[in-house]
């Protein structure tokens, strides 16, 4: 059953709507999944942001007032001009359609660099921190290369039929063999060889982003694939990826619950972006399209699995064992 929320209701669910302003929808969406992330508002509340210069091109400070603005009250759509406009002064253009995961990264990234404060900068970027290591063997020595590094999210290539999460995350960490021109050079055989590439998880982090890779280059032409994803509403990692963790991973607990999907409807040059919260205390899903909230069920979230009317894009999951504790992010 699909219903409006009413405004007497609006305080049991911390969605608000967010009105169009000049091509807004990617951005719309982002702050209703930013909302939902109340690890990233939480963090930002202990940020104490008096001597900021320019406030209106700092992206953290108007992050941090849309949000408190959205955790409000009253019953109209949230205020978001001025973060809109500070993301435009920052090269996110006013009236021009954008990718949300390419938005979704400048946003952190723009935190990291603007923050006064980076041990706390630091902290919010561990929320999404994925750590990984890169093992490069030659094949002829044997020899390996590894480096470390890391994610904000892991950005999912999939098939142009049918697909599932577990299928797309399980290729993501598979072994590859470079040949040919994608030989890589080998320090002891000081020449390039072919090698098997692969990933290792080293960490975790609290709240798992998944971009499903949706948008594809073919002869120079962007085309979107309309074609199916299935995801679950919540899994275990540790279930799915039984080979994909480093020797260094020492996190016990793998298990993760949906909490947001970012939805694409339309084509690769004109679309529109929606989204599903699961809200925080009643665990219902609502469902936003800018300034219209309302409820809906599992069911619908899941017709965003495939089709061209709406496609799921984005995925925000949350460690389940975390859900409504207060984090402790100094890791």
């Amino acid at each position: 059953m699909l219903r409006f929320i009413p405004a007497f209701c609006r305080s049991h669910c911390e969605m608000r709507g967010l009105v169009n302003y000049c091509l807004s929808c990617c951005v719309n969406t982002l702050l209703q999944t930013f909302s939902a992330t109340w690890e990233l508002a939480d963090q930002l509340e202990k940020w104490e942001a008096a001597g900021v210069r320019a406030a209106g091109r700092n992206v953290p400070l108007q992050l941090k007032r849309v949000l408190a603005a959205m955790r409000g009250d009253l019953p109209q759509p949230a205020p978001h001009r001025d973060f809109l406009h500070c993301l435009d002064s920052n090269n996110i253009r006013l009236n021009v359609q954008h990718d949300a995961n390419e938005v979704f990264l400048f946003i952190l990234n723009l935190v990291q660099q603007q923050m006064d404060d980076q041990d706390l900068a630091l902290q919010i970027q561990n929320l999404y921190k994925i750590s990984v290591e890169t093992c490069v063997q030659c094949l002829s020595c044997c020899s390996v290369q590894t480096l470390n590094s890391f994610l904000l999210g892991l950005p999912l290539h999939i098939k142009e039929d049918h697909n599932s999460l577990e299928e797309c995350l399980a290729s993501f960490f598979e072994h590859q063999e470079l040949r040919g021109r994608n030989c890589c050079f080998c320090p002891r055989c000081e020449t390039k060889n072919p090698s098997r590439k692969g990933l290792k998880l080293r960490s975790l982090p609290r709240i798992l982003c998944i971009n499903l890779e949706r948008f594809r280059n073919i002869r120079g032409f962007t085309h979107k694939l309309d074609c199916r994803v299935t995801f679950p509403e919540a899994f275990d990692l540790s279930l799915i990826l039984t080979e994909a963790f480093s020797a260094e991973f020492a996190q016990n607990d793998c298990k993760y619950t949906l909490y947001a999907v970012v939805v694409h409807s339309g084509s690769a040059w004109s679309g529109h972006y929606t989204t599903y919260v699961r809200d925080k205390v009643n665990k219902h899903w609502y469902y936003a399209d800018d300034s219209h909230v309302r409820q809906v069920s599992w069911e619908k979230v899941q017709t965003t699995y495939g089709g061209r009317d709406k496609t799921a894009y984005m995925l925000m999951y949350r460690k389940t064992s975390e859900e409504g504790q207060q984090p402790d992010l100094s890791g």
